[in-house]
C-alpha cells in the first residue's frame, strides 16, 4: 500500500465516503501481484478441472467443455466491470492528488508571505543598525512578491 494515505492534508479513514473507501479497496485490491496470480491460479485450475480432471480422469462431462464459453462469459463481465472500477479508483486517485497539491500550494503561499515579511523586517533591522545596503540589495529586499498574494483574512498582503 502507498503511504499517502498517512499525509495529514489528506482524508482518510472514516473522514471518507463508503464509496472512497471501496474504490481505494478495490485499487489496492485489483492494482495488485496478488491479484494478477490469483488470476491465473483460478484460470489454470478451471482449464485443469474442466479438461484433464473431469474429462479425462473421471470420464464425465466437463461442465464447461473446450472452448470454455462460460469462463469466456465470465472473463467478459469481469473485464466490463473491472472497467468501470478502474475509472473510479482513477477518480478517486485524481482527488487526492488534488487534496496534496491544493496542500502544496498552501505551504507554498505561507512560505512566501515569510519570505515577505522576513525580508522587510530584514530592510528595517539594516536600516535602525545603520548599515548601507545597495541599490541591489534594498531592491531585492523590498520588492514586491514575484506572483500576487491571496488577501490573509481579508486584509491584502503586498
Amino acid at each position: 500500500m502507498s503511504n499517502w494515505r498517512h499525509h495529514p492534508h489528506v482524508r482518510s479513514g472514516a473522514e471518507l465516503t463508503l464509496g472512497e473507501r471501496a474504490a481505494d479497496k478495490m485499487r489496492n485490491g485489483m492494482g495488485s501481484w496478488a491479484f494478477i496470480f490469483t488470476f491465473v491460479a483460478v484460470m489454470l485450475v478451471w482449464a485443469g478441472t474442466n479438461t484433464l480432471l473431469i474429462e479425462r480422469v473421471l470420464h464425465g462431462k466437463p461442465f464447461d467443455p473446450y472452448p470454455y464459453i462460460l469462463l469466456n462469459l465470465l472473463l467478459s463481465t469481469l473485464a466490463g466491470l473491472q472497467g468501470g472500477i478502474l475509472l473510479i479508483a482513477s477518480k478517486r486517485a485524481d482527488q487526492i492528488s488534488s487534496e496534496l497539491a491544493q496542500h502544496d500550494y498552501e505551504v507554498n503561499v505561507a512560505s512566501l508571505r515569510y519570505h515577505v515579511v522576513q525580508s522587510a523586517v530584514l530592510a528595517a533591522v539594516a536600516e535602525k543598525a545603520g548599515v548601507e545596503l545597495t541599490g541591489e540589495q534594498r531592491a531585492a529586499l523590498l520588492a514586491p512578491s514575484p506572483i500576487p498574494l491571496p488577501p490573509v483574512d481579508g486584509a491584502e498582503v503586498v
